[in-house]
């Protein structure tokens, strides 16, 4: 069983987000089960690349409208990833230092022509090699158009029957573009034409789901909550139910191990509390915290979806209060909260630091040092962070939504989380009250605070789902 991701992140070679570690782990993780499994992405001009030796396998071109464009596969030549890694580089569209965002912190304006540009690559190039592959599974709507033309574009004859699995990691990004773009398109059969509108707009998103043999949310509490509040779309995914399913994200737990991690002052040797208590002491020195007070932590996106701006205004109530705690966070995004973040740690020095800016190393070191995570997330279609939080001996505190309903379970509930149900400044201000008296229950927080690092989230399962899947859809073949 041969499985081509295709999608725009895949870690460590680009990552903007969670689609980026879950690209990067599932192939590692997929030969457990007889999966060979590769992975395609575009070319960035990012340091992991330049570090890199490729090698080209395949040259192309295709007129975008009225610009000529000429692509490159490159195939990574080191055993690095442990699987078969290709890149595609199309200069003038993926050769910037960054993965989605311009300078400004805004999207790039030309993000139709570079996905177009993408997808039609690879399709050209999957095309020449058909017999390479038994799946194509496509991550998110900057693939999701590839079903569509694998069925139905004229040149791709050697796609007609080749099973494409599409995987939602975020539905409130579409990939919706005005129809004055078709002249992008590669050419295709015009009777269907339906399949690409949704909302009189060229959907990616929508055209995915449409066009898939089958599709995945990241997590079951997702692919319910979507089917549900998503206005005319849950129509469609009502009426494409039976080919849809909820499959929760796991983690990389050879990268997330304190048994070896690098990053971290002190690996776990015997001793959780020990382990704990050394992380903590380093990341409260390094950043001139209190080590004696809980120490509440938050890494990600300074963004709406992940409850940025209702953190700030907890934080400050609780630091008025003049309660016993520290915070440090990590994390970048919009101008107004990355301000607001160092308003805040200026105004109670000593007990708030803001590190604006994502660092993967600096993260390790607080998941390891914090007592805490906070993920007061609008919605979170999974979420890995809480799973590298108990992994770390670090208790989540998280609003019920998405995936996170998947992953903690209340403390009061026999579970290993703070848990709140609405994503506000009083109910994330009284889950934070909460994690504070919970801290000084030292005997019941030491307890399951260990007992947190024993549950399972490795790919595992999710490898056993995936597999079902991919077997579903290939038995479809005619």
């Amino acid at each position: 069983m041969r499985v081509l991701h295709i999608s725009t992140e895949c870690y460590p070679a680009a990552k903007a987000g969670g689609m980026g570690d879950v690209v990067g782990a599932l192939p590692l993780y997929s030969g457990n089960e007889g999966i060979e499994a590769s992975v395609i992405i575009p070319m960035y001009d990012l340091q992991w690349f330049r570090d890199q030796k490729f090698k080209s396998i395949y040259q192309g071109s295709f007129h975008l409208d009225w610009e000529y464009i000429e692509f490159e596969v490159l195939q990574l030549e080191s055993d690095t990833l442990n699987y078969p890694f290709y890149c595609i580089s199309i200069p003038g569209k993926f050769d910037r230092n960054s993965v989605y965002l311009a300078e400004d912190g805004e999207g790039f304006k030309d993000e139709v022509e570079r996905n177009t540009s993408f997808q039609r690559a690879v399709l050209l190039w999957v095309n020449a090699h058909s017999d390479s592959f038994d799946v194509l599974h496509c991550h998110d709507h900057q693939t999701g158009l590839i079903p569509f033309f694998a069925s139905h574009g004229d040149v791709f004859v050697n796609l007609r029957n080749m099973p494409t699995y599409y995987t939602i990691h975020n539905a409130a990004y579409r990939g919706m573009w005005d129809w004055k773009h078709r002249q992008l398109l590669p050419a295709f059969n015009e009777e269907h034409i339906g399949l690409l509108d949704w909302d009189h707009h060229i959907h990616s998103f929508a055209t995915g789901i449409k066009c898939c043999w089958g599709y995945s949310t990241v997590s079951p509490s997702y692919l319910d909550e979507i089917a549900h509040n998503s206005g005319n779309l849950n129509w469609l995914y009502d009426h494409t139910k039976e080919k849809s399913r909820g499959i929760l994200n796991g983690i990389d737990t050879a990268f997330w191990n304190p048994k070896t991690d690098p990053f971290l002052d002190q690996v776990l040797k015997r001793s959780w509390k020990v382990f704990k208590s050394k992380n903590k002491e380093a990341l409260c020195k390094r950043y001139g915290l209190n080590k004696s007070s809980p120490l509440f932590s938050f890494i990600g996106r300074l963004a709406y979806q992940k409850g940025a701006d209702i953190i700030t205004e907890s934080i400050s109530n609780i630091l008025a209060q003049d309660k016993d705690a520290c915070f440090v966070v990590l994390g970048s995004g919009s101008h107004e909260l990355e301000s607001a973040f160092r308003n805040l740690e200026n105004s109670f020095p000593g007990k708030v630091k803001a590190l604006i800016m994502y660092n993967e190393e600096v993260a390790h070191t607080i998941y390891a040092g914090s007592d805490f995570l906070l993920m007061p997330s609008r919605f979170e279609p999974c979420g890995l962070n809480q799973m590298f939080a108990m992994r770390y001996g670090t208790i989540p505190v998280v609003h019920s939504t998405g995936g996170l309903i998947d992953t903690v379970t209340d403390i009061d509930q026999g579970g290993f989380g703070i848990r709140f149900n609405a994503a506000d400044f009083v109910h994330l201000r009284d889950a934070i009250l909460r994690g504070i008296s919970f801290y000084e229950d030292a005997d019941r927080f030491v307890k399951t605070r260990e007992e947190a690092t024993k549950v399972d989230f490795s790919w595992n399962n999710s490898i056993r789902i995936y597999k079902e899947e991919y077997q579903k859809i290939i038995n479809k073949k005619q």
